[in-house]
């Protein structure tokens, strides 16, 4: 921890005061070093941000101090074609907070104004912090990717994490049958909790003949995989005929092995997903004002306990996500 002038927003920028902040697989990788192009030199990290509007830079006009709001994963630039096809998560101009800029873990971050959305008042701030990452990624993931529909089964894989346990609960919500994938028996009652219609013991054996077995050996129409190259090719085997694997996370960092061919004749859709729009965050916030879905915290920290949250983090039994409390958060 250290003391560091509290930042200016410029143009078109605004200061918020934090009130929470997610620890994400990503800021794990960025502390320690295996995430590095394009990370600012000296960087806050600190993406999933939840806070209040204290000062405006010039020219903006849709946030006015008071306001609640959340970060989204990019300081987008708003004017972009892909801004204004509502694709703000890749702007063109953009900066990832908590990456190419200073990010939440601090008690004031600034955000572009188009990098911020309002948030109705009825919604807990604290835990919208991660309306964005990880629900509106796995939201995006599932319905503008995978397109799931109601009654598909969809394989979610490390269900038990921040991004796989909001998963599993979005795909319940949107009416589809879910078997979720963990390597922690501990955690299987939270994902029966969430709406998982089976859990699947990753370890035991391949879980890929779990999911032909539940699925009289067609396979799932949709795979959400938050985990990547460390289970393939059990999720690869899990797929049904004209299956969707979408992928949102990659741990590890190996390459896999794939055969064109059989990509072919099963007629296969392979997906990358990243990210989540503004209008992704508005109706997650909208789901959780409807009760339809909650935020999972697996536990609170002070910004303080930053270390202990990382080690949590690295051994992965925290099931949801850790939340970072900054000084004076609880007053807003």
């Amino acid at each position: 921890m250290t003391e560091v002038p509290i930042p200016e927003p410029g143009p078109d920028e605004v200061l918020v005061r934090v009130a929470a902040c997610g620890f994400c697989h990503h800021d794990l990788l960025v502390i320690k070093g295996v995430l590095r192009r394009g990370v600012k030199p000296g960087l806050v990290p600190g993406h999933e941000i939840s806070g209040v509007v204290v000062q405006l830079g010039e020219n903006v006009t849709t946030l006015k101090p008071g306001e609640r709001v959340v970060s989204l994963l990019v300081s987008a630039c708003g004017h972009c074609d892909r801004c204004l096809e509502g694709r703000e998560h890749r702007c063109r101009n953009g900066q990832g907070t908590g990456h190419g800029r200073d990010g939440g873990f601090a008690e004031y971050v600034v955000i572009s104004e188009f990098g911020l959305v309002a948030i109705p008042d009825g919604v807990d701030l604290i835990s919208a912090a991660l309306f964005a990452c990880p629900m509106g990624v796995a939201l995006q993931g599932l319905q503008q990717a995978a397109q799931v529909q109601p009654g598909e089964t969809v394989v979610v894989t490390g269900a038990g994490g921040g991004l796989g346990t909001h998963t599993v609960q979005l795909a319940a919500a949107l009416g589809c049958r879910v078997l979720a994938v963990t390597s922690s028996p501990e955690k299987a009652e939270l994902l029966s909790d969430l709406g998982a219609t089976e859990v699947l013991l990753a370890g035991e054996l391949e879980f890929s003949e779990l999911v032909l077995a539940y699925t009289e050996d067609q396979g799932a129409q949709v795979i959400i995989d938050t985990v990547g190259s460390v289970l393939y090719p059990s999720t690869w085997n899990s797929l049904a005929q004209f299956g969707r694997w979408v992928l949102l996370g990659e741990v590890a960092g190996n390459p896999v092995s794939i055969d064109p061919a059989e990509v072919i004749f099963r007629d296969a859709s392979i997906l990358g997903s990243s990210g989540v729009s503004r209008e992704g965050v508005l109706r997650i916030a909208e789901m959780v004002s409807q009760g339809l879905i909650m935020a999972v915290v697996g536990q609170r920290l002070a910004m303080e306990e930053v270390a202990t949250a990382y080690g949590l983090m690295a051994e992965r039994s925290v099931a949801g996500r850790i939340l970072l409390i900054p000084p004076g958060s609880s007053t807003l």
